[in-house]
């Protein structure tokens, strides 16, 4: 198991993204993985592709068609609406997506002799989501160590951190603009800046918003 070489669970999107260059600046050789699964728009795979391609890393394109039928969700369903209601997780959670996505990351980072996996859920502004907490990923760590008899060890660079600090982050790595310009987040699928309406885009920009404030108050 190589201890410099990591593997990205990749969407395209701007978490993922700020995640991909924060592994390239930390491991010597750095993979992702794009999983398949029948999501709302085909363009999100697409914008990993482009991204893996420009980043110069080499992109795995996982079938998990399977989870599409077992776990129907706005994010997987054009003909459900995307809502969020007091109380109720989003229409948008798509259960046991992180737990299969993290478990066939584990499978090919033993293929490919990757020890570190590289995740880009976070408990801060998560959106009521189960499976991005942190107790969640440690838990699936020890099971996939377990598993496979492995090491292996999944970072989550922003955890604890919000919108706004992941915007500094990927300003910190020099890529604000091609992360604002080139990744997709938007559930109507327009990539950048997105459709502006989204649970997501409103997000984004008010990260984003506050991020460019705080910078423009300390460069006073």
């Amino acid at each position: 198991m190589n201890q410099e070489k990591a593997l990205v669970v990749f969407s395209g999107g701007q978490d993922s993204t700020t995640c991909l260059l924060w592994a390239k600046k930390e491991f010597k050789e750095v993979e992702t993985v794009t999983f398949n699964y029948g999501q709302r728009h085909v363009a999100e795979l697409d914008c990993a592709k482009e991204i893996a391609g420009d980043l110069k890393v080499h992109h795995h394109v996982l079938d998990m068609s399977l989870l599409n039928q077992l776990a129907p969700s706005a994010l997987t369903r054009n003909d459900e609406a995307i809502t969020h209601e007091e109380g109720e997780l989003p229409s948008t959670f798509v259960p046991g997506r992180n737990l299969l996505f993290l478990s066939f990351a584990g499978v090919l980072a033993k293929q490919i002799g990757a020890k570190h996996i590289i995740t880009g859920v976070c408990e801060t502004d998560f959106s009521g989501y189960p499976d991005c907490r942190d107790i969640f990923v440690k838990s699936l760590n020890v099971s996939l160590n377990l598993s496979m008899d492995e090491q292996f060890v999944i970072h989550t660079p922003l955890m604890w951190i919000n919108k706004a600090q992941t915007w500094e982050m990927a300003d910190r790595l020099g890529s604000l603009k091609y992360i604002r310009e080139n990744t997709l987040t938007c559930y109507n699928g327009v990539i950048g800046d997105g459709c502006g309406d989204c649970p997501a885009c409103e997000l984004r920009q008010k990260g984003l918003n506050e991020y460019l404030q705080s910078k423009k108050g300390g460069d006073e």
